[in-house]
């Protein structure tokens, strides 16, 4: 049995594409659909399917990002992309030997893929090659986009609303239709998503971890590894533990 799993942030166009594949190629086993990089990452370190199918943009992590991570999680996985990206990113698709979708998902363009991939069911070393190779001429093409991080949010905390600085933050956890700010004075709560402030957060200082937990990476003092392949981090002052699921734990494999 071949599988794979789905990642886009559009639910219209990530179901779309789920009902295609399933017309295209009813013998493969669509094991998890993903809205998020970060959801995606984790859908593939769980089920460790044949191929992924990637949107380019996705908020936490980049389609590019998740497929860098796919030595680590998943080796086996092949990545297939699904982009609205211009003729010169399709080249760098074309010259890796990786396959694209370009949206919208045409059906004459989809039979091909799908006859492609049952071509090469197997993963071998030249696919990591050529896989290693898209992905260094995608980063060249795609233009980066610039936004500016979060600095301070408000929080409301009882009757009382809070103005946090970011850099305070330990962590935030979703909760239900809100978010739980944690910082070393208190909790506070916010009505933005986990994801949206995915979007919003400066990368380099915060990651998330969890489906629910972002962590600010200069809390953490030490992760544990679970034989199960996921984690826990300590944080500085705090005698509690955030889950690191086994998806995320590719972030700390320095640590």
């Amino acid at each position: 049995m071949i599988d794979c799993i789905v990642a886009d942030d559009e639910e219209l166009l990530r179901e779309a594409l789920v009902a295609q594949l399933r017309q295209a190629w009813p013998a493969l086993e669509i094991l998890a659909t993903a809205d998020s990089g970060p959801d995606a990452l984790e859908a593939i370190a769980t089920h460790k399917p044949a191929y992924a199918f990637l949107d380019i943009r996705m908020p936490g992590m980049t389609g590019l990002e998740v497929a860098m991570a796919l030595p680590e999680v998943s080796p086996g996985t092949l990545p297939v992309f699904v982009t609205a990206y211009d003729q010169y990113a399709v080249n760098a698709f074309e010259a890796g030997a990786v396959d694209y979708l370009l949206k919208p998902v045409e059906r004459e363009r989809l039979d091909a893929t799908v006859r492609r991939l049952q071509g090469r069911r197997t993963p071998s070393m030249d696919d990591a090659q050529r896989r290693g190779a898209v992905l260094d001429q995608l980063n060249a093409a795609s233009p980066p986009t610039v936004t500016s991080p979060l600095v301070w949010i408000t929080a409301s905390a009882g009757r009382e609303t809070k103005l946090i600085m970011v850099s305070d933050v330990v962590c935030f956890r979703a909760n239900h239709k809100y978010t739980t700010v944690v910082t070393a004075q208190g909790d506070a709560v916010i009505r933005t998503s986990i994801r949206e402030l995915l979007d919003r957060l400066d990368p380099r200082l915060f990651r998330q971890v969890h489906r629910s937990t972002i962590v600010n990476l200069a809390q953490v003092v030490s992760v544990i590894r679970h034989d199960a392949g996921n984690g826990s981090l300590r944080l500085k002052g705090r005698e509690e533990t955030l889950p690191v699921s086994q998806g995320y734990m590719s972030l700390f494999r320095q640590m």
